[in-house]
């Protein structure tokens, strides 16, 4: 309004900046002074996270594991057998988890066998076989066989080929489980058996609201995140055409654990000067994890079969709390029932020219094979860049007790999934480099490098700061 105001007034647009900046800048706290400082630790040391910043987080977990190689014992194979146990205990105070109230406890054990088995002349074919148990107190038990070969070849054994078969399962982490967070677009909440019924809070209703609930607040649970709620895209769709036809019901299952199916082939060998090492994967998934959004209405049924009453007649409770604002977004986590694939593939070429200089290239390619169009609600949360690059070159005796070596990695772009926000993370190139020396007199070496010399900042994830150029000199003494 300043600026307009001013450059109306025929004001020069410098003058007019000027102007509307020193109206912004009316009441705002300036970062060095007293007030500033006073404010932001007021903020930063107040755990109620409607007034305050601060994470209060004692959570622990406590974990053993054992395992025995029979090997000395058995000539046929080598045996092992293991296990591990791990017990939570979350303990955020309310700020994180659903623990106001006291900790939250659940744990989970494992027990593994595995056998290898080596066959041919010179041990040349190498079988690895293994099982694994696991079971979490929240979730029925699983069992993870795998398969692995690895074969030499060549008179001198510098061909490897490598191939695997191997299943897996992941458990949904303490946050999927017992989160009870307000990330600012939507509340997450985790979905083991008792936790949404933990996650409480207070609402303000609209006028209409409060007439037919006859309350102008409300206490609310994410009960209604996995029993009575609707898929944020439908949700959005509804509020530009205001057709209860567009609206679908999302109501997600509680989370499970994911489960993969993995097969790798692999080769490394060495071609005269040139170390080859190449290979590639496909996973298969079964009830991928992540986290899917909805919109919970704070009265009325998604199925639509509750009315009240208005002046055009019975509308669905629901619909006429979409329509008044009486609603909120939340993150449920979950699992999809679409199909998730992901696979890739890395390249490593390295060999020495003009003598001992070495010269190395490495590619990696990782894709994920997810049609968001047969869940649009449902955040994969891959946050991987399609493409990779890194060259290398250096020497470490460019003269005596001298060496050197300069790095250069670039990244595809990508986008970064977050409970808090999605972002596109920009391509970026980076340069680094390095200078050593050994100092034999004294049993020591010097390293004087830097990483991202170039200066140019990026980053890497959705949300977080902005990375620079690190300079570093260690000094390592090898008695």
């Amino acid at each position: 309004g300043t600026y307009v105001g001013a450059v109306s007034q025929s004001v020069p647009s410098d003058q007019a900046h000027i102007l509307a900046r020193q109206a912004a800048d009316t009441g705002r706290l300036i970062p060095g002074t007293p007030q500033f400082e006073s404010a932001f630790n007021r903020v930063t040391t107040d755990p109620d996270l409607t007034s305050g910043s601060k994470f209060q987080d004692n959570s622990k977990f406590y974990h053993a594991d054992a395992n025995y190689n029979f090997s000395h014992l058995l000539d046929f194979a080598e045996i092992q057998l293991g296990g591990s146990y791990r017990q939570y205990k979350l303990n955020s105070f309310g700020t994180i988890y659903t623990d106001a109230s006291g900790p939250i406890t659940y744990s989970e054990f494992g027990l593994y066998t595995q056998v290898q088995k080596k066959f041919m002349e010179e041990d040349r074919l190498k079988l690895t076989a293994s099982l694994r148990y696991d079971k979490s107190e929240l979730f029925d038990g699983f069992f993870s066989p795998r398969l692995s070969l690895g074969y030499t070849a060549g008179e001198s054994g510098n061909h490897n080929i490598r191939a695997s078969y191997q299943t897996g399962f992941r458990n949904p982490t303490t946050q999927d489980l017992y989160i009870g967070l307000n990330a600012g677009r939507g509340i997450l909440v985790g979905s083991a058996p008792d936790n949404p019924a933990r996650e409480v809070r207070t609402f303000d209703l609209s006028p209409t609201g409060t007439a037919i609930l006859g309350t102008p607040t409300l206490d609310f649970t994410g009960e209604g995140v996995y029993n009575n709620s609707f898929s944020a895209a439908s949700a959005t769709a509804f509020s530009q055409s205001q057709n209860p036809a567009d609206l679908v019901v999302a109501n997600p299952e509680m989370v499970k654990p994911e489960q993969v199916t993995s097969y790798e082939l692999g080769y490394r060998g060495k071609l005269n000067k040139v170390t080859l090492d190449v290979s590639a994967y496909y996973n298969s998934y079964k009830n991928f994890l992540s986290g899917e959004n909805v919109v919970v209405p704070f009265y009325g049924d998604v199925q639509l079969t509750q009315t009240v009453p208005t002046p055009g007649g019975p509308l669905p409770a629901a619909i006429v709390a979409l329509a008044n604002g009486d609603w909120q977004g939340y993150q449920a986590y979950t699992n999809t029932d679409a199909k998730v694939n992901s696979y890739g593939a890395a390249l490593g070429i390295n060999t020495k020219i003009w003598g001992n200089y070495d010269l190395g290239m490495n590619y990696t390619y990782a894709k994920l094979d997810f049609d968001q169009s047969q869940d649009p609600d449902f955040v994969t949360n891959f946050n991987t860049p399609e493409h990779k690059v890194k060259a290398t070159f250096g020497n470490t005796e460019l003269f005596k007790n001298f060496g050197f070596n300069v790095a250069w990695r670039w990244s595809d772009t990508y986008l970064w999934q977050a409970t808090f926000g999605d972002g596109q993370i920009p391509a970026y190139h980076v340069v680094d480099a390095q200078v050593s020396y050994k100092a034999a007199s004294i049993k020591s070496a010097f390293k004087l490098g830097a990483s991202n010399v170039l200066g140019d900042e990026y980053n890497t994830a959705f949300g977080t700061g902005y990375i620079g150029s690190q300079y570093y000199l260690s000094w390592t003494i090898n008695p």
